[in-house]
């Protein structure tokens, strides 16, 4: 069941956001359109924007304008994914090519930017300055997130703390923009905000953590990118940095040779020394003890079907990890 599947009182106006965001693609431009069909409608979950909707519902939200908020969300996030591909020089996205690997670099960045352009012109027809101040900070702070990864690209010595800072730049910030704005839009009490914000941050963090368990679990049909990618890139995540931490020396060795040097040359071997190590369990642990957090937060909301919603996303959060 797709997430918003999951409350029948999301469905409609989950649907209405996917007519907005395809009627919001025109552009003079044919490839602009095109590359922006592409890479909306290929697939994903949507669930930045299911949580800009769950979010203004849960703080009593009764008007129509979380439907183009959610869609500046949505649209900011495919932004993102056109110029991660090109930064990471991926070819293979939720199963699909990816916008570079059938067009080229050039007009995947192009069309992120144009992307970029639009959600800014919605957000300015809703007219609200805090939402703007939100979504304007969470783009610099994923763009900062984004840098921060490439510099820590082929780095063996990232520690764990470094690594939180990356995925909460790059990741949870736009969940936390996702689920403030929804409550900023219901003019929710500040205790609502603030919960929401926090949900959305400890929720984002907790799916980047499962995503980088998940290239050492899964393959390319199951994950729709290709196994060991983050290790062909030299990106230590989590599971990497405590397998390093507790393996031997030859197991510590052998890790940081493969980061440093990229590829999959060492695929096997190193995700055997994830297994053996534990860290699978250990990430899975951290990811677990997030949504812990994202569950407790909820308790400021009054009671609700969207909350229940909610609380629903963080326990299927961890099951494509069994």
């Amino acid at each position: 069941m797709q997430p918003h599947q999951l409350n029948p009182a999301i469905e409609p106006q989950f649907d209405a956001v996917t007519d907005y965001i395809l009627n919001h693609l025109g552009s003079n431009v044919p490839l602009v359109e095109k590359i922006g069909h592409y890479i909306v409608s290929g697939g994903g979950k949507r669930l930045r924007p299911l949580l800009v909707l769950l979010s203004a519902n849960a703080c009593g939200y009764k008007g129509e304008q979380h439907i183009p908020l959610a869609a500046i969300i949505e649209f900011i996030h495919t932004a993102t994914l056109l110029h991660d591909d090109v930064v990471d020089n991926s070819d293979l996205r939720r199963g699909n090519a990816t916008a570079n690997a059938k067009w080229g670099n050039a007009p995947s960045v192009l069309v992120g930017d144009f992307l970029y352009s639009r959600a800014f012109q919605i957000m300015v027809e809703i007219g609200c300055m805090e939402i703007m101040q939100v979504i304007s900070h969470a783009t610099t702070v994923i763009a900062e997130g984004e840098v921060l990864q490439l510099l820590n690209q082929r780095n063996p010595d990232i520690t764990e703390d470094s690594y939180m800072q990356v995925i909460l730049g790059k990741t949870a910030m736009l969940f936390e923009a996702a689920t403030e704005v929804g409550a900023i839009l219901a003019t929710a009490p500040a205790a609502e905000q603030e919960a929401m914000r926090l949900y959305g941050r400890y929720l984002g963090i907790a799916f980047q953590i499962v995503d980088d368990l998940m290239d050492y679990l899964s393959d390319s049909a199951t994950m729709g990118k290709n196994v060991g990618d983050d290790l062909a890139e030299g990106k230590a995540t989590l599971p990497l940095i405590y397998a390093m931490r507790v393996g031997t020396d030859d197991e510590r060795k052998l890790i940081r040779r493969a980061i440093r040097e990229g590829g999959l040359d060492d695929l096997q071997p190193v995700m055997d020394i994830v297994h053996r190590t534990g860290a699978i369990d250990y990430t899975r642990q951290q990811a677990q003890a997030e949504l812990d957090k994202a569950v407790q937060v909820l308790d400021a909301l009054p009671a609700s079907s969207f909350r229940d919603t909610l609380i629903t996303l963080t326990e299927q959060a961890l099951e494509r990890t069994s």
